[in-house]
C-alpha cells in the first residue's frame, strides 16, 4: 500500500497556464500524503533577458554563474514556488514552499569543474538529505513543494535538476513510507513504439527492461529516466511510475495510465 506520492513536474507545464491549472486542480485533490517539484520551465530565461542577463547553456544544460544563480534563486525559489503554494491554496491543498535549503533538508555540494564549468549547480548526496523535518511536515498535514533548488551549508545556493530532487526525496522518506514516485512530463509513458503516444508499456521491471533493451525498442531519451528510476527502486523505493501529468491523478491509483516501474 503506498502511503506517499512524490511528483515531480517539469517546465513544459508551469510554461502552459492552461496545463498548470489543470495539473493543480488534479494534484490537489489526490488523498493523503504528498510533496511536489516543481521544474523552472523558461520564466528564469524571459526575467533574465529583461535584467539583461544572458542565459547560457552546454548541452541543452544552464550554465548558473553568480548573475544566473541570483535570477534563478528569485524565479524558482520566489515567482514560481509562490504561485504555486498559492493556487494549491485555492483548490484546498495546504501546501508551503520550499527549496533544499529550508529546515537544511537537501544539503549539496557545487558540482566539480572538469571538461564543463557549469557555476552554482548542485549533486546531491541522497545520504545526507534530512528526512526527519519533511516528514514532521507531512504528519501536520502539509504539502511540501520544492523549487529545484539546494544550498552548500556555507551560505551558497545551488541550482539543481528537479528529477534528483524528486529521486533523493523519495530515496530519503522511504525509510518512513511506501513511496510512489511520479515523474510527470510531455508522454503518456514508456512507449513500444516512440511515434506512437498510444503504445505506452504499462509494467516494467528488470527483467522486461533488459528485453526491451536488447530489442532496441527503448528511444535514447527515455533511457536515462528509467537508469533514475531503478536506481531510486533499489534505494528503497517502492515504486517510480512515468507519465503525462494529465494523467496524474490515474497514476496515483492502481488504474495507471502511464508505466509503472517495480
Amino acid at each position: 500500500m503506498i502511503d506517499l506520492f512524490i511528483i515531480k513536474v517539469g517546465g513544459n507545464v508551469i510554461d502552459n497556464p492552461v496545463l498548470l491549472q489543470s495539473f493543480l486542480e488534479k494534484f490537489a485533490s489526490i488523498p493523503g500524503k504528498k510533496i511536489l517539484i516543481h521544474g523552472g520551465g523558461k520564466i528564469a530565461t524571459r526575467i533574465g533577458d529583461k535584467l539583461g542577463i544572458e542565459s547560457k547553456y552546454v548541452n541543452g544544460r544552464r550554465i548558473t554563474d553568480a548573475e544566473t544563480i541570483d535570477v534563478v534563486t528569485m524565479v524558482y525559489g520566489g515567482l514560481v514556488n509562490k504561485q504555486l503554494v498559492a493556487k494549491l491554496q485555492t483548490n484546498g491543498c495546504n501546501a508551503i514552499g520550499m527549496t533544499g535549503a529550508d529546515a537544511n533538508i537537501i544539503p549539496a555540494v557545487k558540482r566539480p569543474v572538469k571538461e564543463i564549468d557549469y557555476g552554482f549547480v548542485g549533486d546531491i548526496d541522497s545520504a545526507k538529505v534530512q528526512a526527519v523535518p519533511l516528514k514532521a511536515l507531512l504528519e501536520a498535514g502539509l504539502t511540501p513543494v520544492f523549487a529545484p533548488l539546494t544550498h552548500d551549508g556555507q551560505g551558497q545556493m545551488l541550482n539543481t535538476n528537479a528529477d534528483t530532487i524528486a529521486s533523493s526525496l523519495a530515496t530519503a522518506l522511504s525509510q518512513y513510507y511506501s513511496v510512489r514516485l511520479i515523474y510527470c512530463f510531455e508522454k503518456k509513458g514508456v512507449l513500444h513504439d516512440a511515434n506512437d503516444d498510444n503504445a505506452v508499456i504499462n509494467l516494467i521491471d528488470r527483467q522486461i527492461y533488459q528485453e526491451l533493451l536488447a530489442d532496441h525498442i527503448l528511444s535514447d531519451g527515455i533511457l536515462p529516466k528509467l537508469e533514475n528510476a531503478f536506481a531510486a527502486i533499489e534505494s528503497g523505493v517502492a515504486e517510480v511510475l512515468i507519465g503525462h501529468a494529465d494523467d496524474v491523478l490515474s497514476n496515483t491509483t492502481d488504474t495507471i495510465a502511464g508505466t509503472l516501474i517495480r
